[in-house]
């Protein structure tokens, strides 16, 4: 696995995870998507995210967009 494909997954488990929130707990878990959501759409434009910083240092190779 490289540093992109952990990103993505991680992504997609946070949404996955916002929404269970805000189904079973309380709609403010929206939030949380929408936070992931501006973050992978800033992170597509800058190429900074502190997901793929926090991977790479915990030994994942890199990938093609986060170098």
């Amino acid at each position: 696995m490289t540093v992109d494909k952990a990103v993505l997954a991680f992504a997609g488990m946070m949404v996955l995870v916002s929404i269970a929130l805000a189904y079973f707990v309380s709609s403010w878990w929206f939030l949380l998507t929408a936070f992931v959501g501006l973050n992978m759409l800033q992170a597509s434009f800058t190429g900074f995210c502190p997901a793929a910083i926090a991977f790479k240092r915990m030994g994942i190779p890199a990938g093609e967009a986060f170098k």
